[in-house]
């Protein structure tokens, strides 16, 4: 069963567009129009093509968002690059699993919350723009990491990573804040990545290399046991 994250019904449009795009695409379109006015005809073709692609870049399409219980959705669009454990989460050293979610430029860079729970701790981290595609951009590129904890109190990061030419990192959740699993709450702009990090006995239903889409696919599911709160 599938349904759409509460409180973000289906919108009345064919091409539905991210908010933060608006002023991106405004400005494109107005240069655009500047040099098509001034009969100035392959800057306008070329602005007309930055014009288009940024509409195309900041798509926000919606997504049904999987019931199953336990279960852990995607935050991001793109390419699993890293499946594994690691021996530190963002916050602190502690075993995980780890799963990391490559975004090219081609792909929807609006992220969305991976299940229910209570946002316990958001931290931004300065940095450098090494291609998110490495592993090294998890330390020590740009990134916003993200702690929540589920009602049954498993605890679960994950973390916005800037790319080689990505240079926004958007949030637009709060600390001790209640969030849905499917919610949208933020996007990285032109390229990046999006690692999460789960209790290391949950079960991963993702191998190095799959296609996920945010909000849509479930990359794995929470241990069936409370969680020591």
């Amino acid at each position: 069963m599938h349904r759409y994250p509460p409180f973000e019904n289906p919108r009345n449009t064919a091409f539905p567009i991210a908010s933060a795009g608006y002023p991106i695409i405004y400005a494109c379109a107005f240069v655009t129009t500047i040099f098509a006015l001034l009969g100035i005809t392959f800057p306008a073709l070329i602005g007309l093509l930055a014009t288009l692609f940024v509409c195309f870049f900041f798509r926000d399409p919606d997504r049904l968002i999987p019931l199953n219980p336990g279960a852990v959705i995607s935050p991001a669009d793109g390419r699993v690059v890293y499946v594994g454990t690691a021996d530190q989460t963002p916050f602190g050293h502690e075993v995980c699993t780890k799963i990391s979610i490559f975004m090219s430029v081609f792909n929807v860079h609006v992220n969305r919350i991976p299940c229910d729970g209570t946002i316990e701790r958001i931290a931004y981290y300065p940095g450098k723009n090494f291609s998110a595609n490495l592993d090294k951009a998890s330390t020590d590129n740009e990134r916003n990491a993200i702690q929540l904890r589920t009602e049954s109190g498993h605890v679960i990061c994950f973390m916005q990573i800037a790319g080689l030419i990505a240079r926004r990192i958007i949030c637009n959740i709060q600390e001790n804040q209640t969030v849905n699993r499917g919610q949208r709450f933020g996007l990285i702009c032109f390229g990046s990545r999006v690692d999460i990090y789960l209790p290391k006995d949950s079960s991963v239903t993702v191998v190095l290399g799959d296609r996920v889409r945010a909000g849509a696919a479930i990359i794995g599911y929470l241990a069936e046991n409370r969680a020591e709160r």
